[in-house]
């Protein structure tokens, strides 16, 4: 008995290796799944001189290829200041460029929100305005969500809400 286990303990490690192997290979383009979301979205996130606690339960994200992802989730901005909290609600992190709104963004970390008069901002993470542009709104959406994201063609729809704005990868 005691060389048979060994060996069974040899050929379980070689079946949880293969089967980490096949899981790490299949990283596909497309939009994450929770357990992915899980492991990649931050835990907290440092905004304009401060650290804020990120909500995974409302991120969402997406993959280009097998090593370059786009990240946004919203975070608790509660330490900041009102003018701060107005316009800043989550983190952006991308790793390619992006098309957002018809705005080009390099690869980096950022802060958004989406405004009371109907834009999408972007800063930097010293909360310098980068750009806005205009949000879109989906009346028809069954079950509105504070953050989500959806695929649209080979772009994404990145919601707050019934607000939407366009992220496509470059």
């Amino acid at each position: 008995m005691k060389a048979r286990a060994p060996q069974c303990f040899s050929v379980c490690l070689l079946i949880l290796s293969a089967a980490w192997l096949a899981s790490a290979q299949q990283a596909k383009p497309g939009l994450l799944t929770a357990p992915e979301l899980k492991q990649v979205v931050p835990s907290s996130y440092f905004f304009r001189g401060q650290t804020a606690t990120v909500q995974l339960r409302n991120s969402g994200g997406f993959r280009i290829a097998p090593d370059k992802l786009v990240l946004a989730a919203l975070v608790d901005t509660s330490g900041y200041s009102h003018d701060v909290q107005q316009k800043y609600q989550g983190l952006l992190i991308t790793e390619v460029k992006l098309d957002i709104g018809g705005t080009e963004l390099a690869p980096g970390e950022y802060g958004f929100g989406f405004s009371e008069d109907g834009k999408f901002l972007v800063m930097d993470v010293g909360a310098n305005d980068l750009f806005s542009v205009a949000v879109q709104t989906d009346a028809d959406l069954k079950r509105p969500v504070p953050l989500k994201m959806v695929e649209d063609g080979g772009a994404y729809r990145l919601y707050a809400g019934r607000k939407w704005v366009s992220v496509k990868p470059q």
